[in-house]
């Protein structure tokens, strides 16, 4: 709080996990007073004009005190308040929360809500009287119009953004998260400076009154950051910070898997860099490093030596640890807390007290303190009998906040594709293209959970959609796991009443016809019955849906359709339709669904090849490229990218056309800039230089 006649030194308030929040001056360890009201854990707190305080609590409210009384209580958010802001000016109070969403509030109502953010805001900043900025764990920063508008979204940041401060009226501001970096942005333009920190973690971030910037990072140190020449720390302690940011093991998510041999040497090093923070890996002799280009200093700056897993591939395999946060793991679980949040990461070694493991595991990610119970059991159960050293277990395993193996559609994004036969070949024999395998399909299924689900909403759908009999969804446990050669009446009806559910309702009817579409049985019917062409336009509509999993699923229904040839039929007759709602809305989901998007194309090039009618595979084969050439650009997961360019490089192998026509789109340069970007996955830029070459290699002038 700033200072007043009362207390001329200001007072530090602080909120804790207790619910309460705490005022101290700074003459004495005793708290003056403690703020009452809040039921959750108090994690934000902003300060504004004659003694107001804001608060935000995983108790999913804001309030607003004055002095030591509440004199609002905001509600509304559907998740824990992990942000608030003022604008003292207008009167307005900004709130950010777990639900995704920014609230602007004016004497205690609802103004405005704020929604493109796909996770948790985690941040506010206000820039001035009409302007403000947030940052979530979707890794991006948003620039917002208190009118409503989204000005900007800004991207650099490779993990959760967790704190961001501005100057009013300036034209900087500053950001901090999980990637181990403080990031310097202009408003109107892009990261202008990266400052990597000897840590994993900067949990936050804030500007003095003469403009130098504090962080407070995971490894318990503050360290400041100053544009003046007389505030620098001297040679030696520069010198000392640069050595432990050098120690300091990048991320994981930013190394991937890593072969020393298809590295460049150190003469990469003498080329400019294309942008602030752009990072590439170096070999040197049998040492691999990282390096980051710095705009300001003109420079590639070592970040790192990188260190593989004991087996020296660099990727987790059996009786090899797992990378984490630059640590490594026995153990590292993705835990769903709820159906509308990313997983959470939860690393672990066997000789670690899991309920230790587990209150820190609370502590960091804000969760409630009765979870810990669950966290912990969650560890012991799905880490019993197994020794040091033991691989990560599978993906199925029983949830911590549900006590079971809960329902999550398409919790599993399948087996990564990795055609090159790599053996003991140099870098420049891998070859990925053109692809030649069998169609691409999603087999993985929890019936079980699928199947429990269906019954739970089939008691909430309108009565006209209802299926009667419970023993009639029971049955589709067969279809589901393909083991049914003939189709009973029941079956038909089940599914063509499941078909009709709201869209709220029918995921796990559509990852019901997701399995069930890969036996002939169900695909001779759906797809080759006189309502095929109805089939497609209904599912097609759920990729436009705005529920993430239906978009998934219905793109995966499409997938596994081509596994038997009724589907590939509907698929030749459809392909228009089908391709173009996929192309507009695929691209704009998690992981899951771009994985399913890319897979799509890539089963329809595969049926394209095979057809033999030339002028329509002609007229297909162009249209094909022209989409991939714009999606290639949306897509921001690997595996998706690289299934895509499997597509893609296969369609262009060996046709001068379609090559000379993907040299007009410039996908050349697409591609490589595609290739800067996605330099942890190797099988990625391999594939997009074998396109690359394509381009360069067949068109015609």
């Amino acid at each position: 709080m700033p200072p007043s006649d009362q207390f001329p030194q200001g007072l530090v308030f602080v909120g804790s996990h207790d619910c309460n929040i705490y005022c101290f001056n700074l003459d004495g360890n005793a708290p003056l007073h403690k703020l009452l009201g809040h039921s959750g854990a108090v994690c934000s707190l902003a300060t504004g004009q004659f003694g107001t305080l804001v608060s935000g609590s995983w108790d999913k409210t804001a309030r607003v005190w004055s002095g030591q009384k509440c004199m609002l209580t905001l509600e509304g958010h559907q998740g824990a308040v992990w942000a608030v802001a003022l604008m003292p000016q207008q009167g307005l109070i900004l709130t950010g929360s777990a639900d995704r969403a920014i609230r602007l509030w004016r004497a205690g109502a609802c103004e405005k809500t704020f929604t493109g953010h796909e996770d948790c805001v985690r941040g506010l900043a206000v820039l001035s009287t009409k302007e403000f900025l947030s940052c979530s764990n979707d890794g991006t920063i948003r620039h917002w119009e208190t009118a409503g508008d989204c000005l900007h979204v800004y991207k650099g940041h490779t993990s959760f953004i967790y704190s961001i401060v501005a100057l009013e009226d300036s034209d900087f501001f500053i950001s901090c998260g999980e990637d181990g970096t403080v990031r310097v942005w202009t408003v109107r333009g892009d990261c202008q400076q990266t400052l990597r920190m000897p840590c994993p973690t900067v949990w936050s971030v804030t500007l003095l009154q003469n403009g130098d910037i504090v962080a407070g990072c995971s490894d318990n140190v503050a360290r400041v950051f100053t544009r003046y020449e007389a505030l620098k720390a001297s040679p030696s302690e520069i010198r000392a910070f640069e050595e432990e940011v050098a120690k300091c093991t990048p991320a994981p998510q930013q190394l991937g898997d890593i072969k020393t041999e298809d590295l460049p040497g150190t003469e990469m090093l003498k080329e400019r860099g294309k942008r602030e923070g752009q990072t590439i890996l170096i070999r040197d002799g049998a040492q691999v490093s990282a390096y980051m280009w710095s705009m300001d200093q003109q420079s590639w700056n070592k970040i790192g030596d990188v260190v593989g897993t004991p087996d020296g591939t660099g990727s987790p395999g059996s009786g090899s640890k797992v990378m984490y946060e630059g640590k490594e793991y026995d153990f590292v679980f993705n835990v769903d807390t709820d159906d509308n949040s990313k997983p959470i990461k939860l690393p672990y070694n066997v000789n670690e007290d899991p309920w230790h493991v587990a209150q820190r595991f609370i502590h960091q990610h804000q969760l409630p303190q009765d979870y810990l119970s669950n966290v912990a059991n969650f560890i012991i159960t799905n880490t019993k009998g197994v020794t040091l050293g033991a691989e990560a277990p599978s993906q199925d395993f029983c949830d911590p906040f549900t006590g079971g193996n809960r329902y999550v559609p398409g919790s599993s994004r399948g087996i990564s594709i990795d055609v090159a036969q790599n053996g003991n070949t140099s870098p420049g024999e891998v070859k990925h293209l053109p692809y030649t395998g069998k169609w691409i399909a999603f087999d993985i299924a929890n019936t079980s959970g699928m199947l429990n689900k269906l019954k739970e909403f089939n008691l909430q759908v309108p009565p006209e959609n209802i299926v009667r009999n419970d023993g009639d969804l029971d049955a589709l446990k067969d279809l589901v796991e393909c083991r049914v050669d003939t189709l009973e009446e029941s079956h038909i009806r089940t599914l063509e009443t499941l078909l009709q559910w709201p869209s709220e309702f029918i995921f796990p009817a559509l990852d019901v016809l997701r399995c069930a579409i890969r036996s002939e049985a169900v695909n001779s019917l759906m797809c080759g019955g006189a309502g095929s062409s109805q089939l497609v336009a209904r599912i097609a509509s759920l990729i436009a849906s705005p529920a993430p999993a239906n978009r998934m699923l219905a793109l995966r229904f499409f997938v596994n359709m081509f596994l038997r040839e009724a589907g590939q039929r509907l698929a030749n007759r459809e392909w228009e339709k089908i391709l173009k709602v996929s192309s507009e809305f695929g691209f704009n989901g998690n992981k899951n669904t771009q994985i399913a998007l890319g897979s799509l194309y890539l089963n329809f090039v595969l049926l394209c090849n095979s057809e033999a009618e030339q002028e329509t595979n002609t007229f297909r084969s162009q249209w094909l490229v022209r989409s991939m050439a714009e999606v290639i650009s949306r897509l921001s997961d690997p595996e998706a990218q690289f299934r895509l360019l499997l597509a893609l490089g296969t369609l262009l192998h060996g046709n001068r056309d379609l090559c000379s026509l993907a040299s007009r789109l410039n996908l050349a340069d697409t591609l490589s800039d595609l290739c800067t970007r996605g330099q942890e996955s190797v099988k990625l830029v391999q594939c997009a230089q074998q396109c690359i070459n394509y381009v360069f290699d067949n068109a015609t002038p």
